[in-house]
């Protein structure tokens, strides 16, 4: 059994869905009761240590899947409800252990390395540094959860997230805003464009984190596809496929000062490792998130 937290978030209902061909009985927890034939739904408070407490020892997961984080765009780098969120997690992976968990699975974020100018960021090679509240706390709990499971004898691993796209992404983030821009015909408003990342679609995301939570693999595996793209590269193709190129406002929003200007993953662990492989290219991942938010905004 599986228990996953977070579960309706933009990358955790991708993980939930890839989870259910594993073979695992999946449980997730809410704040609000809800009902799927697939899985197993319970509603607890993650903040309130009680709740959680009482449902990691009623339920009693083999695994625990932790992508529950506060995760609104534009204020999480900086919320104070990180040091909350970092709390809760201590909290739960000490219930965990008393439950007789076998295998915990934290959530962690590309912003915890020290980015290298123009090579790929690896786990356990790059530096890892503190540029905000979030990256900061993430990477706090990450240090104590895994002397915690060494201690105790619990496997654990951290997926490292890179930059995920697709269904359901906060409005505001590049790609969705830039297709929301060009499905409605305005003008999509882009920096020069040229830092690079490492766009991934959310379902390769959610099926890589299914695979890091069901393999034997510990320590921290990036979720990457391994590949760089720029921001600019990411917005004339979002307005070729769209067929309206003429929207794309290359420069018109300028360009962040302390914007990094390489931040991809090296994917050698997950593929080698957990044997992952991403399904969606680019090409086919920025076509369906257009399709996406065509379906959304009629």
């Amino acid at each position: 059994m599986i228990l996953v937290t977070g579960a309706t978030g933009f990358i955790g209902r991708q993980a939930l869905s890839a989870l259910g061909s594993t073979g695992y009985e999946v449980h997730a927890v809410s704040r609000r009761s809800r009902v799927d034939d697939d899985v197993v739904w319970h509603r607890a408070d993650l903040l309130q240590d009680n709740d959680l407490r009482d449902l990691l020892l009623d339920i009693r997961p083999k695994v625990v899947l932790h992508l529950a984080w506060c995760v609104e765009h534009g204020t999480f780098w900086t919320s104070h409800d990180n040091l909350d969120w970092a709390a809760a997690t201590l909290r739960m992976v000490r219930a965990a252990r008393d439950a007789g968990v076998r295998r915990f699975i934290g959530a962690g974020t590309c912003y915890e390395y020290d980015w290298p100018d123009k090579s790929p960021c690896a786990e356990d090679i790059t530096p890892i540094t503190n540029h905000t509240i979030y990256d900061a706390a993430k990477d706090g709990v990450r240090r104590t959860l895994e002397a915690f499971c060494r201690q105790c004898e619990m496997e654990f691993a951290w997926a490292r997230v890179f930059f995920a796209y697709g269904a359901y992404e906060p409005p505001n983030r590049l790609v969705a805003s830039v297709a929301r821009a060009l499905l409605a015909g305005k003008p999509a408003k882009c920096s020069s464009g040229m830092a690079v990342r490492d766009f991934m679609d959310v379902r390769d995301v959610g099926a890589a984190i299914s695979a890091v939570s069901v393999s034997n693999a510990q320590g921290a595996v990036n979720i990457g596809s391994g590949e760089g793209i720029s921001i600019r590269q990411v917005a004339l193709k979002l307005g070729e496929l769209s067929g309206r190129p003429e929207l794309i406002r290359i420069g018109a929003r300028p360009d962040r000062a302390d914007e990094p200007p390489y931040i991809v993953a090296d994917a050698t662990k997950l593929v080698s490792s957990i044997g992952f492989s991403p399904r969606y290219n680019l090409s086919r991942g920025l076509t369906e998130a257009l399709h996406f938010w065509d379906g959304q905004l009629k």
